[in-house]
């Protein structure tokens, strides 16, 4: 009898992009994915932020470079991800927030999240897909959502509207690319302790209704998320593709 080997979490000789390098979860993912031995292109608006964070990565031994880059500026975009790709792997965590309350939301803040977490985050994707497939290359593609992907939250109409959007088209982006090896998945983490999360922990009401919904009885932290984005990334995900990696600690539960 010849045992089972279990697949590789190893990205050595892959390239990945993540975007929204520059703090919080994108940072997390960056290192996660440098770790694990890809090349990792650190994306994001601050230049001086990701510079910072490609030395330190270097001085730990990983492989890193930076590219300026705003999602929402999709003809920059996709001129960008043409020129330094093709990439194995794209981490996309830039992400905007704007809550509150749905009779309040203004027509600028619904376009202005709309804007970064919907079509900056599809025609990002769709970037780094077309040149995978010009390449003749698989690939992971991975978006960092969110559980309110998956249910609704207090003033977050607009945030969820976003996420429940990224949500379908990983789906139909799934069936379409799987032929070519492309494979497409969402983390949604919950609410993770970092800076963009910080004013929502300093309301006690909200503090409360978010300590009451997980069900491990902490807030996440960006560790939590770092395996799951490794896993998606290697061949230990080669059949996963087309659905998200709930890291919620039980709050989707009930």
């Amino acid at each position: 009898m010849t045992l089972p080997k279990t697949p590789s979490f190893r990205l050595d000789q892959k390239r990945a992009l993540v975007a929204g390098a520059s703090s919080g979860i994108g940072l997390a993912c960056a290192v996660a994915l440098g770790e694990a031995g890809a090349k990792v292109t650190l994306a994001a608006r601050r230049v001086d932020a990701l510079n910072t964070l490609v030395d330190k990565m270097h001085a730990a031994g990983m492989k890193a470079d930076a590219l300026p880059l705003d999602v929402s500026d999709i003809p920059g975009t996709q001129g960008s991800v043409a020129s330094h790709g093709p990439f194995d792997i794209l981490v996309n965590s830039a992400g905007l927030a704007r809550h509150s309350p749905a009779l309040d939301t203004t027509e600028d803040d619904f376009d202005a999240v709309s804007d970064v977490n919907v079509k900056g985050a599809y025609f990002l994707t769709q970037a780094v897909a077309k040149g995978l497939v010009a390449a003749g290359k698989p690939g992971s593609l991975i978006n960092i959502s969110s559980q309110m992907a998956h249910v609704g939250g207090i003033d977050r109409a607009v945030y969820c509207a976003t996420k429940h959007a990224v949500e379908g088209f990983t789906k139909s982006m799934a069936i379409e690319w799987g032929k070519a090896g492309i494979r497409i998945n969402t983390i949604c983490p919950t609410f993770i302790l970092t800076d963009l999360t910080r004013p929502t922990f300093a309301d006690p009401e909200k503090r409360a209704w978010i300590e009451d919904k997980i069900k491990l009885g902490r807030p996440g932290e960006v560790e939590d998320i770092m395996g799951g984005v490794v896993f998606l990334a290697s061949e230990a995900s080669a059949m996963v593709t087309g659905t998200s990696l709930l890291v919620d600690g039980g709050w989707t539960a009930e």
